[in-house]
């Protein structure tokens, strides 16, 4: 069932410009983060400990961050 406070946080996306509704809307974003981590994680198979997994989780995440800082922009926030 769905009342209105989850109808209101489903169109949420439409506070921002429209030109980035397409991009906000969908989970492109965190899937890609996911199945990246998912994939090196892969290649480890047994982590020693959990403070190992949490190193290799941060690094990944870092990689990610840079990317988005450095790479070519996924929403062009400037006004046009």
């Amino acid at each position: 069932m769905c009342d209105q406070r989850h109808a209101e946080c489903g169109i949420s996306y439409t506070a921002f410009p429209k030109r980035h509704w397409k991009r906000i809307r969908t989970t492109n974003m965190v899937e890609r983060v996911n199945r990246e981590l998912k994939r090196r994680a892969k290649v480890v198979g047994v982590f020693p400990n959990e403070e190992s997994l949490f190193r290799l989780v941060g690094s990944i995440l870092m990689d990610v961050n840079e990317d988005w800082v450095t790479g070519k922009k996924y929403l062009q926030m400037d006004e046009e």
